[in-house]
C-alpha cells in the first residue's frame, strides 16, 4: 500500500513522529482491507441535482445509500477501537463499551443517527463553533464511527469524484457526506481544492475564503508554511479556525490524506499556539 509504504518514511525522517505514524498504520490497514471488498454504489449525481443541493447546503448521500454490509461495519467498529486503545488513544473502560456496542442489534441504527446528526451539523455549523467529537460532546464513540465509516464512505466518493457535476457546490462542506474540510491541497496551477475529513472527496473552493465561516478577507487570514514549502496553513482570525494544505506545487508526488494528515502534526501545535483551533 502507497500510503503505509509513505507513512514509513514519515517515521524514519521524524522519529518524533512514531506512536502517531504506528496507530495511523494499523488503521490504514485494516480500513484498506474493508473497502476492497466494498462495492461501487450507484448514485444520480446531475449538475441540475448539485445545484438544488448547493441551495440548501444539504450533502447528496443518504444513509441508506452507502453500500455497507453489517458483518463490515461490526469489524470496523470492533477493531478501531481495540487499535486506539493498544496505542493509548482511548481508555480500556471506553473500548470495553464500544465492543459491546459492536455486538448490538442496534448498531445500524447508531451508525445512521451519527451520520445523519454530524450531517447536519456540519451543514449547518455557525461560525466560530467546532464541529468535532469533543466540542459536540458526542463521545469517544463518534470519533470511532469516524473511522469506522471510511471505507464506506470513501467508495461513495470514488463514484462521485469523477463527475463534473460536482464543480457546481460552493459550500466549506462536503457536497458528498456533509463531512468538514481536514485538508486542503493547492494544485499545480494555484486552484484550492477541500478534502473531506469523512469520505475524502474532493471538490474546488475559493483559494482565500475561509471554509468555515466564509470570511473573505485577504488582511483576516493568516498564512505560514514549512520551511520546505510543502505544507500551509491558514487561520481565519474571524472565526479562529484553521486548515492545513498540501501544495502540489512544490512536490513530486500527489496528496495523500492519511500521511499528509499525520506527516503535519507538528502545523496542528503551531497553530494551536497561535491562537486557532481546528
Amino acid at each position: 500500500m502507497p500510503d503505509v509504504a509513505e507513512l514509513r518514511a514519515v517515521k524514519l525522517r521524524h522519529p518524533e513522529l512514531g506512536d502517531a505514524v504506528d496507530l495511523h498504520i494499523e488503521l490504514v490497514e485494516l480500513q484498506r482491507r474493508v473497502q476492497h471488498r466494498v462495492p461501487l454504489p450507484r448514485l444520480e449525481v446531475t449538475s441540475k441535482r448539485v445545484t438544488e443541493i448547493d441551495g440548501t447546503a444539504r450533502p447528496l448521500l443518504r444513509f441508506e445509500d452507502v453500500p455497507m454490509e453489517l458483518s463490515d461495519l461490526r469489524l470496523m467498529v470492533r477493531q478501531t477501537s481495540d487499535i486506539l486503545r493498544r496505542h493509548g488513544a482511548i481508555e480500556d473502560a471506553d473500548d470495553r463499551q464500544i465492543q459491546s456496542i459492536s455486538r448490538n442489534a442496534d448498531l445500524p441504527n447508531l451508525a445512521r443517527a451519527w451520520y445523519v446528526r454530524t450531517s447536519q451539523q456540519h451543514a449547518h455549523q455557525p461560525p466560530g463553533r467546532e464541529g468535532n467529537a469533543a466540542a459536540t460532546g458526542a463521545g469517544m464513540l463518534d470519533d470511532v464511527f469516524a473511522l469506522a465509516m471510511w471505507p464506506f464512505l470513501s467508495r461513495c466518493a470514488d463514484a462521485v469524484q469523477p463527475l463534473d457535476a460536482i464543480a457546481a457546490w460552493r459550500h466549506g462542506h462536503c457536497p458528498l457526506c456533509g463531512g468538514q474540510p481536514y485538508l486542503a491541497v493547492i494544485t499545480n496551477v494555484g486552484d484550492r481544492l477541500l478534502i473531506c475529513e469523512r469520505c475524502h472527496l474532493r471538490w474546488a473552493f475559493d483559494p482565500v475564503a475561509c471554509p468555515f465561516c466564509g470570511n473573505h478577507d485577504r488582511r483576516r487570514v493568516t498564512s505560514f508554511a514549512t520551511q520546505d514549502g510543502r505544507y500551509r496553513v491558514y487561520g481565519c482570525d474571524v472565526c479562529k479556525r484553521y486548515l492545513k494544505a498540501y501544495d502540489g506545487r512544490r512536490t513530486r508526488r500527489p496528496v495523500m490524506p492519511h500521511v499528509d494528515g499525520v506527516a503535519t502534526l507538528p502545523l496542528d501545535a503551531a497553530a494551536v499556539q497561535r491562537g486557532y483551533h481546528g
